[in-house]
This record gives structure tokens, sequence and C-alpha cells, in this order.
């Protein structure tokens, strides 16, 4: 049965769910999920009225990306205050009524926070840059006197992970250049300095703001960030600052004081009711990594990009597959599992694109839910969404466009407007063509949510019908797996009671004997004798 939220349950409800531990959750891009008063953004009006398409996928949790104040130089990751939403987004009431509608249908409500940096129109920042060298206002952020003889080069070599160098020097109020400070990501995105306990402060009210209110939990932007070593020496020459590629042996990215950080949030979590949880988003290099995010007195949860960066490949993902699941293990926690985010190539384009990259898309997607643990849907996949290579340059907002000198396109292609209804751009999305932050193609007409509905093989359908059967199945959600025999290129698991979940990731069909009723598949799949022929890029589950 689908989880209700605690706040929602008579207080005599059963004992914990510890609902993280096998919860899908689907990631609400603000922007671009449902604009309800036509400006061409989405909002969060627009998220509360549809949510009823949300219950009907079958989703435990979403999570929301940033709807905060923020000039938008990242797409909200700049945040300018903490504590209110912005107007293009909706207003703190619209908040509101968003959680209680999510919670009155049974759905928890993740947001973002984002304390590695703040927009630079934050009011600490321009209180910093009022306040002058050495003082109490610029220790709030990571400030250093250049190198050279007049201080003209930056504090160290670091390069900013968007393109271009880490630092950017301020000017007096009488125009003369003075200090640096590091920005990490965007030169309008400065980094906060986690050795000032006015920080830590700061960010433990901002939590306790929102859990007052009601969220359940909390995605953590760059949880590997946040602090750095305090020596700021200079990375090897030629090594490059890349959040995707999970570079962690860098003096900025996975330093163990960070542990301290979220042993405080984590007590604070805890010291509400409702089961609230904290996930991490964590580019570090190897499962056993991820894993120190977890421990008990720490994070929920943290996203599994070894498992979403892993190719089609049945040796590579059982390899991904054992070592996470043996990494949280170890400590207790749970593994979670995604293939796509706002921040990544949509895995249909990534897996080759047109039929193909569907047809492995859908079977990944069965593959996927069948594994222990928790699940990230991102908005759109269910849909079978691919990217938009082709968006005209003009439209480019991701700051990676500017700061690579056009050469690096940046991530817009994976946060186009979602297609709802009709035959006309942009298919319900609440405004005109003309008015969308972003064009949406004229070939989603096909893959709205409304042309898929009636489809019984639509990938919609095949969603729907594998969330339904991952709350009814005993055997799914939490738990362990057993790896079967199988031949080259193909993987078969199995999970107790009774479940059996095989993928075809070769370019052949292959014959296997498997017997049991067919729960689902992704495409065609037929007996042959005593086989179930499983066809190329195919998945199926079975009741055994």
């Amino acid at each position: 049965m689908q989880q209700t939220p605690d706040s929602a349950r008579p207080a005599a409800a059963a004992a914990p769910s510890r609902w993280w531990r096998h919860a899908v959750i689907y990631q609400v891009y603000v922007r671009s999920f449902a604009d309800s008063n036509g400006d061409g953004e989405g909002d969060l009006n627009g998220i509360r009225e549809r949510l009823p398409a949300l219950s009907d996928l079958g989703v435990d949790a979403v999570w929301l990306t940033p709807f905060y104040v923020s000039p938008l130089a990242d797409g909200g990751y700049d945040v300018a205050d903490y504590r209110d939403v912005d107007p293009r987004f909706g207003t703190l009431d619209d908040f509101d009524a968003l959680l209680a509608a999510a919670h009155d249908l049974g759905i928890r409500v993740i947001i973002d926070i984002v304390p590695n940096h703040t927009s630079s129109a934050h009011r600490w920042f321009r209180e910093a840059l009022a306040a002058g060298p050495g003082s109490p206002e610029r220790d709030r952020y990571v400030f250093r006197p250049g190198r050279g003889r007049d201080g003209e080069l930056p504090p160290n070599n670091w390069q900013s992970i968007f393109g271009g160098p880490a630092w950017t020097r301020v000017k007096a109020p009488g125009g003369q250049p003075e200090e640096w400070y590091l920005h990490l990501f965007d030169v309008e995105q400065p980094d906060l300095n986690w050795e000032n306990p006015e920080v830590r402060a700061e960010f433990a009210d901002i939590l306790r703001f929102w859990l007052d209110r009601g969220v359940d939990g909390f995605r953590i932007d760059v949880a590997h960030g946040m602090i750095k070593d305090p020596a700021l020496p200079d990375i090897a020459e030629g090594q490059k600052a890349d959040l995707l590629d999970g570079h962690t042996r860098l003096p900025y990215f996975d330093q163990d004081g960070v542990h301290e950080i979220y042993r405080e949030w984590r007590a604070i979590v805890d010291s509400y009711p409702g089961e609230r949880a904290l996930v991490a988003e964590a580019w570090v290099e190897d499962a056993d990594r991820v894993a120190r995010y977890l421990r008990p007195d720490e994070l929920h949860q943290a996203f599994n990009f070894e498992y979403l960066t892993s190719p089609w490949d049945a040796a590579a993902l059982r390899s991904v597959v054992d070592r996470s699941l043996a990494a949280n293990g170890a400590v207790g926690a749970p593994t979670t599992w995604v293939l796509s985010n706002h921040d990544v190539t949509r895995h249909v384009t990534r897996f080759g694109g047109g039929a193909q990259g569907l047809a492995r898309a859908r079977a990944a997607a069965l593959l996927m839910l069948a594994l222990p643990g928790s699940v990230y849907l991102y908005q759109g996949e269910e849909l079978g969404l691919p990217e938009v290579t082709d968006l005209p340059e003009e439209a480019l907002q991701d700051p990676t466009w500017e700061r690579s000198g056009h050469t690096e396109r940046g991530r817009d292609g994976c946060r186009v407007p979602l297609p709802w209804e009709g035959e006309e751009p942009p298919f319900g999305f609440g405004c005109t063509a003309e008015r969308a932050w972003l064009p949406v193609p004229a070939q989603w007409r096909s893959l709205t949510r409304q042309a898929q509905e009636g489809d019984p093989g639509s990938t919609l359908s095949l969603y729907k019908a594998a969330l339904r059967l991952r709350r009814e199945l005993p055997a799914l959600g939490d738990g362990s797996l057993t790896w079967q025999d199988a031949p080259e290129n193909v993987l078969v698991l199995a999970r107790d009671p009774g479940f059996c979940c095989a993928v075809n990731l070769g370019s052949a069909p292959v014959g296997l004997s498997l017997e049991g009723e067919v729960l689902l598949s992704s495409g065609p799949v037929e007996r042959s004798g005593t086989e179930l022929v499983l066809p190329a890029d195919t998945a199926v589950w079975l009741r055994r």
C-alpha cells in the first residue's frame, strides 16, 4: 500500500515505516513541471493542480527543486533568500497549500537545500562586499588576497565546475582591486565558509523553518562540498574539476569535516515527528565513499550516481549493484537507484536515442524498480522523453553555455517543460508556445500524458503498472536479491518471496529457462516450449 505521511495519520498509527528505505520519489523540476498563470514558467500552484497525476502514477514522495527567491543564474541553485518563495513560483501560502494537498494524497514532500553557496544577491554577500577585508561579514564566505606582486593572480588554480577560474576579484568602493572570492560554480554563486559558526547556525535555523512548516525532508545540493582544505592548495595541473566525473580527490570536495555538519543536521531532523529524511547529492568516487555519508548518525539516503552513469552493459550494472548494496549494507543504509535528473542527459538519449534508446530505457526502468531500496524518477521519464539536443542557441540559459565560451551547451536539454495534453506545443504546460521559458518540440505530440493514458503499450502505462506491482508485491522495495545464472549480456535476479526479473542487455533474443507467470514486460515476450524468449533490450517480471 502507498505510504501516508505520519503527519496525516492518527496519533495511534503503527510503528515507523522508515519510508525512505523503499519509497519511489519523483523529482519535480519546478520551472518546467506546470505553469498555472501563463507566464511561461512552472510554479507551485501548477504542481498542486497536477498532483493527482502523480498520485495516479503511484509515487510515494516528490522532491522539489529550489523555489526560493533567486536571480536564477543557475536555475534557482543560487539562493538569495532561503526562507521565502520567489514570486515567479508563488508565495509561502502557495507552498503551504501544495504541501497540504500532497499530504492529503499520501505523498511526502522533500525540498532542496543549497548549503555550499548562496546567490551573490543574498543579503550576506552584499554585506560582505560593503564591509571590506577582515570583517566578520566577509568571513561568512571564502575571501582571500591574491597572489603576485599586487595580488593580481587568483589565490590558487581552482577551476569552476561551469568553466573558467573559480575565483573572482572584487573592487573597493573607490574602484581599486582588492580580495578574491571563491565560487566553485557560477560567479554569481559565492561559496560559504562552513568553518564559520554563524554559517552553521544559520542553516540549522533554515532547516527548522521548513521542518516547522511540515516538509518531510531535504535533498542536499553538492553535499560533498561545503568544507575545503584550509590550505587551499593548488590542484594538479590538468586535473579536471567536473562534478559529474566524481573526482573526489580534490581539496574542495568530500573532505572529512563535512560529516560533522551532517551529524548536527541529523540530530535536528530526528527531533521532529513524522520520520523526516536527509538525502545527499554526493558525487564521490565509489560506493564506499558514498556510504560514509550514510552512517547511522548522518544522512538517510544518497543518490547512486555510480549506477546512473553505468553503461548499458550487464557486467557493469551487476558490479555497481553489488558494490552499492555491500557498501550501504555495511552501514545499515538503503541503496537508491536513479537513471536521470536535471543535471544529466535523459537516459533515453544516453542509451542510444530513437527506438533503441526507448527500448533500453523501458527495460532499465523495470530493472531499477526491481532492485532493493528506494528509487528516484525524474519528471518526464515516465513518458519516455528524450533529451532535446537542438534547442536554439539563443534559448540556452544554463551558465555552462556562457562560461565554457559556447563550447558546452549545458543541461537545458533535460529541463524542457513537460508535455501534458493537446496537439500543439507547449502541450498543456500552461502558457503559449512563445512564452514557455524553453521551447517544447513539436515531436513530443505523441508523448504527452494525454496521448499515452489510453495506450496499454505506452511508457506511461508501463510505469504505472510497475509502480502498482512494486506496492503490491511483498518481494519488492527494501530487502535483498540473489543473482541467478544467466547467459552473457543477461541479468536475472530473484527476490523472495517468488519474484524474478530478467533483462537482456544484448543485441539478440535469448531463450531462458524461467518458469512462472509473466507479470510485466518492457516489450513483447513469448514462450517457446520450456523457454521464455526475451528479445534484445527487454526486461520481464515474473511471479515464481
